[in-house]
């Protein structure tokens, strides 16, 4: 397998106003992601997921150990452009990555600062606008816009960079559940059409089950690692990290203990829909 981000033996800990030392935000860690993965992390607050988000492309540095992109050392100065370059990232609060007055001057201003030439930069920002939906509003005020309307024009000024990897670190949390949708569309979209990597950082289980596999943080370090199917299926210890299941597991499991024969590990409404529909028919219309 071709490997995008590694982490070899990673540390890292905050640093401390006071006396005492802070807690390790990542403690030892050895993760791999594959290039074309699209990989969800959850884990509560302070568990360390977002830490993790942060190591990927040098916003903060190993205390020891090593994160390596595409080989190259988060550590190297002299990489650091070219990490960069690789691994974009999107953050929580769009607002606080929005630059311009105007779209698609919004858009453009990375690709401006990688000094690409004024064609590439107006061909690579029509292209991101299209992307991801917003062409239509390229000469609007992003100030104007929804919450994930401003969060795709975020994005698409990740994309207008060219990177090999994007990272979103909540980049649904201050969204409402249409604009939540708008961005999981084109986060999926970028991920199967065009083989982007994505690593999605993330508290919604809902979000999460869209994912190729699913990395669990628990007190700096990984607690499960595995398909959705694989890690949801672990429903005690998930909620004994103050984690839960998504809504359509948590309904087929209480029609499981009424007594219902439903399949283990749903994790889609339309499992969920499918799986319902069939107990009506063998029981003739009705589930008790």
């Amino acid at each position: 397998m071709d490997t995008i981000i590694k982490f070899e033996n990673v540390d890292f800990r905050y640093e401390s106003n006071s006396e005492f030392s802070e807690p390790m935000a990542i403690n030892g860690l050895n993760l791999e992601i594959e290039r074309g993965d699209f990989v969800a992390v959850l884990g509560h607050n302070g568990s360390g997921k977002s830490t993790l988000a942060k190591l990927t492309n040098a916003i903060l540095l190993p205390e020891q150990g090593k994160v390596l992109i595409n080989g190259m050392d988060t550590a190297d100065d002299e990489l650091k452009y070219n990490i960069r370059q690789t691994i974009g990232m999107v953050f929580q609060n769009p607002d606080n990555q929005i630059v311009a007055t105007i779209v698609e001057e919004d858009v453009a201003f990375g690709p401006e600062n990688l000094g690409v030439e004024p064609q590439e930069i107006r061909k690579r920002v029509d292209d991101a606008l299209k992307t991801v939906g917003m062409y239509d509003y390229r000469q609007h005020e992003p100030h104007k816009l929804s919450g994930g309307q401003k969060q795709r024009v975020a994005i698409a000024g990740v994309i207008a960079m060219q990177p090999e990897c994007i990272v979103l670190d909540e980049a649904t949390a201050m969204l409402d559940p249409r604009g939540r949708q708008e961005v999981m569309e084109t986060i999926r979209m970028l991920n199967k059409e065009l083989g982007m990597t994505v690593v999605f950082i993330t508290h919604f289980m809902d979000e999460a089950v869209t994912a190729n596999r699913v990395v669990v943080m628990d007190n700096a370090k990984v607690l499960l690692d595995g398909t959705p199917k694989e890690v949801f299926a672990n429903t005690e210890l998930l909620r004994s990290v103050g984690l839960d299941v998504p809504q359509v597991t948590e309904l087929s499991q209480f029609l499981s203990k009424m007594g219902i024969d439903m399949p283990n590990n749903i994790l889609q409404a339309e499992e969920c829909v499918t799986a319902i529909l069939k107990v009506l028919e063998v029981q003739g219309g009705c589930l008790l």
